[in-house]
């Protein structure tokens, strides 16, 4: 298989982004937790709560998508490199997952997404330049917030929106792989400030504008 150059990677980047916001991004096809379960009639108000906290988590994954396209074209290790575009595959089940279920609620993506992905991928390109170490310890906690933001909505989401719940509890065990994998390959704990200031504000600014937006 030839070798990428980083024109190639850049490239390669620039297509997964599109892919993410405007097309079908690539995944693994993995079966959709929702279509397990069974749809119950919701209320409008469980409804229009279950459609905004997906519509933070579909934002949440499309950030995902922005931050490992970044990492994996700044890696260092080609490993780090190879697991970042895996993780990458993984996450974009969710992105259909939460697209699909967003339809099936009858509500429409943040329009702010081209935002959070751009946003996520400078992130990810810098951590990336930082070294392998703090690209994966950046991974490893940002999973570690999300299976918080996860753990909040189950506690939100009524018990009959099944599927809602289905796609969420899915998404946290494949959350905690993630992290997982990201400090065994070698990810460094990240300083105290970016861990408990910077990174939750971050997130607290693109949950509370995507509820709305």
């Amino acid at each position: 298989m030839r070798q990428l150059s980083p024109t190639d990677r850049l490239l390669s980047a620039i297509d997964e982004g599109l892919c993410t916001l405007f097309g079908r991004p690539r995944a693994t096809e993995r079966p959709d937790p929702a279509r397990s379960a069974p749809e119950a009639e919701l209320d409008d108000n469980a409804r229009v709560l279950s459609g905004r906290l997906m519509r933070i988590n579909h934002a949440g994954e499309v950030a995902a998508q922005g931050l490992y396209q970044g990492q994996a074209l700044t890696a260092r290790s080609g490993e780090v490199r190879e697991r970042m575009e895996r993780s990458a595959r993984e996450e974009n089940d969710h992105l259909l997952w939460c697209e699909r279920r967003l339809e099936a609620l009858g509500t429409h993506k943040s329009f702010l997404n081209p935002l959070w992905y751009s946003g996520a991928f400078t992130i990810g390109a810098l951590a990336g330049a930082a070294g392998d170490k703090w690209s994966l310890g950046f991974v490893h906690e940002t999973e570690q917030q999300v299976i918080r933001h996860l753990d909040e909505h189950l506690a939100r989401v009524v018990p009959e929106d099944s599927p809602t719940r289905a796609v969420l509890e899915q998404m946290k065990i494949d959350e905690a792989h993630h992290g997982e994998l990201a400090m065994s390959l070698g990810g460094e704990v990240l300083p105290w400030p970016l861990r408990k200031l910077v990174m939750p504000v971050t997130a607290k600014v693109m949950t509370g504008t995507t509820w709305w937006i």
